[in-house]
């Protein structure tokens, strides 16, 4: 009896190796991948930081959405929302390495092999979201340009939002370039849906301030908690919508909903050669 009870444990240990190693190893190429291509580095953070710039010195103090604390200059209100879009800007071009991948054979190899199609996605989109959470981290590094000074608990709650919100984007990306064969077709899907998920987050503009049909779009785009939960964190005496809370507990549930999408989509399609 001992004996048995020793060895039950042994089937779930090859069974979780079977799926972390090669998670692990697709988590490993994504970072390595990413970072020895400079020019896509540079321009996920050089993109959004000038947008930022422009935008926020052309408004200036012609903007006010309240009287919170920070919020009265256009640099102060769009900052967490152009950390969203940095973060949004990497899940993009991560996942575009799922197309790369099945152009390249490598994709192919990877499904032949006696690998489950859960490590694949994991590995995918654990690999993106790092990439995405540590550039939104390193874009903190502007923040007292925007009137923001971070303790040590701030920037924890900031990471846990902005993880949150780089594993549900990564997700989705992955579940939109899966069945695709072309990266024309998933820039198109990426610039008529998410970058219009972006601009109703309330990145641009406050909730409060916008018309009837535009408030229910923002309630229920998922982005918006995100972009509120960092606004009520960076600038806590600001007015928020939504309570941190209950915005934190909206992207762990948009974040499970879409990994459980990203693995329909692996578990549905068979990835053939590009023609």
């Amino acid at each position: 009896m001992a004996t048995q009870a020793a060895t039950m444990p042994r089937p779930m240990a090859h069974a979780s190796a079977g799926v972390l190693l090669p998670a692990f190893t697709l988590w490993w190429r994504e970072v390595v991948r990413f970072y020895r291509q400079t020019g896509r580095v540079i321009g996920v953070l050089a993109s959004p930081l000038v947008f930022w710039a422009v935008l926020g010195s052309g408004f200036g103090t012609s903007f006010h959405s309240g009287g919170g604390p920070g919020q009265q200059h256009y640099l102060d209100y769009s900052y967490p929302g152009i950390l969203i879009l940095i973060v949004l800007f990497t899940s993009i071009f991560t996942m575009m390495s799922v197309i790369e991948d099945r152009k390249e054979g490598f994709l192919l190899s990877v499904l032949v092999a006696p690998v489950p199609r859960t490590a694949i996605v994991l590995g995918k989109v654990l690999g993106g979201t790092t990439l995405a959470a540590v550039q939104g981290m390193i874009f903190l590094v502007f923040a007292p340009f925007a009137g923001v000074h971070l303790d040590p608990v701030q920037v924890l709650l900031v990471g846990v939002v902005v993880f949150l919100v780089s594993f549900s984007l990564t997700a989705l990306g992955f579940a939109i370039a899966w069945p695709m064969d072309s990266t024309q077709a998933f820039h198109a899907i990426v610039n008529l849906f998410l970058i219009p998920l972006w601009l109703v987050s309330g990145a641009l503009f406050p909730l409060s301030g916008a018309s009837g049909w535009i408030r229910i779009i923002m309630r229920l785009n998922p982005l918006t908690y995100g972009v509120e939960a960092l606004r009520h964190l960076l600038y806590p005496g600001s007015q928020s919508t939504f309570p941190v809370t209950s915005s934190i507990a909206t992207l762990v549930l948009f974040s499970l909903i879409m990994f459980a999408f990203a693995l329909l989509m692996a578990n549905r399609r068979t990835t053939r050669p590009a023609a």
